[in-house]
């Protein structure tokens, strides 16, 4: 577990060098598909959900200009951006693309903790590198130039920094495609000015309770004793976040266990349709999880789902959260989360909960841990095949990639009334034509399946 006082030995233990780097994939959904199709290159995008609860999973930078942001509901980011591509998310494409960047981190260190998709934490202290800030700044430099060659076109903001906290708030003062080095003895300097919520573990929960305090930026928390804090949040985490605000933190990278997931899944003999049901045994799955979580000594960030419909659909949805857990309440609470942001009234067929991201370490003791990154969705049809039974309609999303037998690969531009529409092009072709077909036109297939991405009420990009 974390601890929630600085001794004189982790006080020690505090790096004199900005060895640590933080790699943040720059509206990385969105990028993804910018780079895919041409025609939306220097154009608002837009990916998440498409239906009448679907939120905003990531929006490019042109249409971050018109007030469109993560977690926002789409209804409202259509009304922000009317003119915007809405699209849903090619979750195949985004782990292509992530195990490129992944790759080249690994190349740089075996100490690489990913903690989603787009983001990772390095530790650059090996293999006797120079730690001198302008030789890891070179590093930093050439891995931005790499991950942009090897992923056609994909940027990258780069943080680096004596800890993880610094060089997380590194990157983000770099996006977007930058690069910044927090020298050592700068960091409280440094994040004096901050919101609050910059520091680890501060979500919503905490942020209301330190309101109470006038609490807005880091400078704020600095400002307060070590006393106050405690008496509003508790021991540890009073204690904890006192110690955050002055830029003390000693958390290693964290390198994932060669263990993936392990997971608890339930088939019910009848569809189950009660929620209070259903979330008890989310509980009871939680529970499991957590006592062979601790049987292996390991702790998850991502918490994950899988929920089949009667007719055979099956929806299976992540989130990582901002810190590392084996406690049952923390996974059912995020497992809950998940499932019932799904449309469940017509029942469930079956019902598993998962966890992933393993560490050896504990990353929770300071502050109740938050989803901060996007819930990442993908739906499939599981139904059995029955001879003579009528194939089920093609659902052809907006931007799924597909093929026809004449004219090539191409993508969804929009469908209804029994027609798809689709701009055949490709990353290396430049904007193509568009042509409009039936849905059910043989010649027309779908590549891949559909798959969606969207984020929950923290999600970044």
């Amino acid at each position: 577990m974390l601890s929630a006082v600085a001794s004189s030995a982790t006080l020690d233990a505090m790096r004199s060098t900005a060895s640590i780097l933080h790699l943040d994939l720059d509206a990385f959904f969105a990028a993804v598909e910018q780079r895919d199709k041409p025609s939306l290159r220097g154009k608002p995008v837009i990916v998440g959900g498409l239906g009448h609860r679907g939120v905003v999973s990531t929006a490019s930078y042109e249409a971050r200009r018109f007030g469109v942001g993560s977690a926002m509901p789409m209804h409202e980011a259509r009304r922000l951006c009317p003119h915007a591509a809405f699209l849903t998310g090619r979750f195949g494409a985004y782990r292509e693309a992530s195990g490129i960047v992944m790759g080249l981190l690994r190349r740089l260190s075996p100490l690489v903790e990913p903690l989603s998709l787009d983001e990772a934490f390095v530790d650059l202290a090996v293999d006797g590198r120079s730690l001198a800030s302008g030789d890891l700044a070179a590093v930093a430099t050439t891995l931005r130039e790499d991950v942009e060659a090897q992923t056609s076109g994909l940027t990258a903001s780069v943080g680096l920094g004596s800890s993880k906290f610094m060089a997380k708030v590194a990157s983000e003062l770099a996006k977007p495609n930058g690069l910044r080095l927090i020298e050592p003895g700068t960091e409280e300097a440094t994040i004096r000015p901050l919101p609050a919520r910059a520091i680890p573990g501060v979500g919503p929960a905490t942020m209301e309770r330190l309101g109470r305090l006038g609490v807005k930026t880091v400078a704020d928390v600095q400002a307060l004793s070590e006393r106050e804090l405690v008496r509003e949040l508790g021991k540890a985490s009073g204690e904890g976040l006192h110690r955050l605000a002055f830029a003390r933190d000693d958390r290693a990278v964290q390198a994932e266990r060669e263990t993936k997931s392990i997971s608890v899944e339930d088939t019910f003999e009848h569809d189950v349709r009660d929620r209070t049901q259903l979330a008890a045994l989310i509980e009871r799955d939680a529970v499991t999880l957590s006592e062979r979580l601790a049987k292996a000594r390991l702790f998850a960030r991502t918490i994950t789902v899988k929920v089949r419909l009667p007719d055979f659909t099956t929806f299976t949805r992540s989130q990582t959260l901002d810190g590392s857990t084996d406690r049952p309440e923390v996974i059912a609470r995020q497992a809950r989360s998940l499932v019932f942001g799904l449309d469940l009234s017509e029942g469930v067929r079956l019902l598993g909960v998962g966890v992933a991201s393993f560490t050896d370490v504990a990353q929770e003791a300071l502050f109740e841990l938050d989803a901060v990154g996007p819930v990442v969705e993908e739906t499939r049809s599981d139904a059995p095949a029955t001879a003579g039974a009528r194939p089920a309609e093609r659902h052809f999303a907006p931007g799924i990639d597909v093929a026809h037998a004449d004219l090539g690969p191409g993508w969804v531009w929009g469908s209804g009334l029994g027609r798809v529409t689709v701009r055949f092009e490709t990353r290396d072709t430049g904007p193509g034509p568009v042509r409009t077909f039936a849905v059910d036109d043989p010649a027309l297939t779908i590549v891949g399946g559909g798959r969606r991405a969207e984020p929950g009420a923290d999600g970044t990009d």
